[in-house]
């Protein structure tokens, strides 16, 4: 995997990301499969269907619904 970080990001953050790839690494390497049968946790959509998309695909993009407006 090619991992390239933009130049704004501090070492802080990098180090902290490092660690989670190394915990996943080591996670994988011990066979601890559960953690990752469920993967992506905290995503908004769990598994995508992507025979469903590339079956029927969305094309057109509409206008979400206006928010009504508050009260002034």
């Amino acid at each position: 995997m090619l991992i390239e970080p933009t130049e704004s990001e501090s070492k802080a953050s990098l180090d902290l990301f490092i660690g989670a790839l190394r915990d996943l690494a080591m996670a994988a390497k011990a066979g601890e499969t559960a953690r990752f049968q469920g993967a992506p946790y905290y995503a908004p959509r769990r598994r995508l269907d992507e025979t469903r998309a590339a079956r029927s695909p969305i094309l057109r993009w509409t206008a979400p619904a206006p928010l009504p407006r508050a009260a002034e």
